[in-house]
């Protein structure tokens, strides 16, 4: 087993594992670590445990120092320079006409560098803009480009729900979004109801989608033909409500046609291993473009 910590150097950004070493650090503590790009003011999101061998991806980097007022000051100082970037570089751009809109800027802790991310529908030509950044800031000028996930991602913002955006707040990773997830969970397929604020797929359908493929295994689909086991009558499925697991069936009775309500364990029908779940050509020109990732390849069909 190795002794490990977790630290998250951005909000809602991705936790990396180092090694404690002797210091006994707690969550929400700060720490001085070494990476890739140089030190680093990371915060303790995950206090000291012990992991599997294999699952450490050696060599595991130690942490340098538990953070100091000095450091604190410093960190808070390259905020403050982030937010003076942004508009100065939002100027270059603008002067030299580059088809890119800035997000964000970010300082590395030792201030060897300096990210500017940008969303742009294609490649640019930077070069020029580089030059006339580093010309400004007299350090290393990194740009990179992101898609639009990611650009809600670190702008922030409050989702249809009222609530800020998940992939800012506490989401690490994104995850594969499809329509069908919104159909399975009998969601409208209104293209505004089911997106987010970057006008993609929202990232919440995934949530409780493992729930919902559960509940629908128990269910028949609609127009399937069933039939009630207590009197043997035959019947076809009109709707069924997935959470109430509850199964809406037309039934003939002398002559007469009637909508009855059934629970799932009262009628008899060929189970699925996973319910079937189609879209219509209407709803699949309709919803074309959630579906794409950033590249404009389709995401999870």
């Amino acid at each position: 087993m190795t002794k490990v910590i977790g630290v998250r150097f951005r909000e809602a950004g991705k936790v990396y594992y180092f090694a404690p070493g002797d210091l006994d650090i707690k969550r929400e503590q700060h720490v001085i670590v070494e990476t890739a790009r140089g030190l680093e003011f990371g915060t303790v999101v995950l206090g000291v445990t012990e992991v599997e061998d294999d699952k450490v991806v050696q060599p595991l980097k130690s942490v340098i120092r538990m953070a100091t007022e000095e450091d604190e000051k410093k960190e808070a100082d390259n905020r403050r320079k982030e937010e003076e970037a942004v508009p100065i570089c939002r100027e270059k751009i603008e002067k030299r006409n580059l088809p890119m809109k800035l997000i964000n800027a970010e300082y590395t802790f030792d201030n060897s560098k300096i990210l500017f991310y940008y969303f742009s529908d294609g490649r640019v030509d930077f070069r020029e803009l580089v030059k006339d950044l580093a010309a400004v800031f007299h350090t290393r000028i990194e740009m990179r480009q992101v898609g639009v996930r990611d650009e809600a991602k670190l702008r922030g913002g409050i989702g249809i729900c009222g609530r800020a955006l998940c992939c800012n707040t506490y989401m690490a990773d994104f995850t594969p979004v499809s329509i069908k997830m919104a159909k399975e969970q009998n969601l409208s397929l209104n293209a505004t109801k089911i997106s987010g604020v970057c006008g993609r797929l929202m990232c919440c359908l995934k949530n409780e989608e493992d729930t919902y493929e559960e509940l629908n295994r128990n269910l028949p689909n609609n127009g399937d033909e069933v039939t009630v086991v207590a009197t043997g009558q035959k019947g076809q499925v009109h709707s069924v409500n997935v959470l109430r697991q509850i199964v809406k069936v037309i039934v003939e009775e002398n002559d007469e046609k009637e909508l009855l309500e059934f629970k799932p364990e009262e009628l008899r029908f060929k189970r699925r291993k996973n319910k079937k779940v189609e879209l219509t050509k209407e709803e699949k020109e309709a919803l074309a473009d959630l579906e794409k990732g950033e590249d404009g390849s389709k995401i999870d069909d």
